[in-house]
């Protein structure tokens, strides 16, 4: 009966594990089907140089490089906002806050990931726009400014959990040591442990890039949606998943040349957070014995 019984489970296992595999594998099929018919009548050297994206006007054209900016100027803003305080909180949380107190605090920061992201967009639309046109009269209602800062404070929580584990792991005989040679505590936190835990904390930041460049609800709500190829956080962009989603909502024919950009901009998108994870895997990897 026991021998069933792991057998039932050890199948369980492994379905499960077939079944996740067999979804990417799909997913990137499609993608990839989709894309190469989509560059059967778009040039790629287009695609890739055209500083203009406009495959739902009149005069069409498919550069993909403003939606690029859009989103890498999105994710910048976000990541200013976030390393900064994520880092902090992961600090004080691993070397000087309390048991007690870490072990409280720290589940309600993690809290922030689970607001629907909508709610996050209509806080950037509503309330976060306003507060910075005050300050700059010139911003305009839709924004990658206001969107990147709340985007910042969603992915807080990626930077700050998991920088405080990799933190609160380096072992505790490091601590003595730097103690013994007369540091204190706060040159022990950033001359000692933040190196120490530099893999996982450079990990965090990876994951944390990762998740902001895939973000679309706050960018589709508070962004914008004007594809120009800028660097000026005051003006109104789109991103590569803001755009993805306004073509999905069904205004575009099926199968047409227009509804494959949004495939030709999906297998973009994922190249660039599949290469974010694959350099955060192999850089824990490498590193996650070091200290052990």
């Amino acid at each position: 009966m026991q021998k069933i019984k792991e057998l039932v489970i050890e199948r369980t296992l492994l379905a499960s594990s077939l079944i996740t595999i067999a979804v990417t594998i799909g997913i990137v099929l499609v993608l990839s089907i989709e894309t190469f018919r989509f560059f059967g009548e778009v040039s790629i050297v287009d695609f890739f140089t055209d500083t203009q994206w406009t495959p739902l006007f009149t005069e069409k054209h498919f550069g993909i490089l403003p939606l690029l900016s859009g989103t890498l100027l999105t994710s910048f803003i976000a990541i200013l906002v976030a390393l900064p305080i994520g880092l902090t909180i992961s600090i004080y949380l691993s070397e000087y806050a309390p048991r007690s107190f870490r072990k409280t605090i720290k589940p309600l920061l993690e809290l922030l990931a689970s607001i629907p992201t909508v709610v996050y967009g209509f806080f950037a639309l509503i309330v976060v726009t306003p507060f910075l046109q005050q300050i700059i009269p010139s911003l305009s209602g839709f924004n990658s400014l206001s969107a990147g800062i709340v985007m910042g404070i969603m992915i807080i929580p990626y930077i700050s959990s998991i920088s405080e584990d990799a933190m609160h792991a380096v072992p505790r005989s490091l601590r003595e040591a730097s103690f013994g040679m007369g540091a204190t505590k706060l040159q022990t936190a950033f001359k000692v442990i933040v190196p120490a835990g530099s893999s996982g904390i450079i990990v965090s930041i990876i994951l944390a890039i990762s998740r902001a460049i895939g973000e679309t609800m706050i960018v589709a709500i508070a962004a914008g949606q004007q594809p120009r190829l800028t660097l000026d956080p005051t003006v109104p962009v789109e991103t590569i998943t803001a755009y993805i989603v306004q073509v999905s909502l069904g205004d575009v024919q099926h199968g047409s040349l227009e509804y494959r950009t949004i495939f030709a901009a999906g297998i973009t998108l994922f190249v660039f957070t599949f290469l974010l994870n694959t350099i955060s895997y192999r850089i824990r990897k490498k590193y996650q014995e070091k200290y052990e």
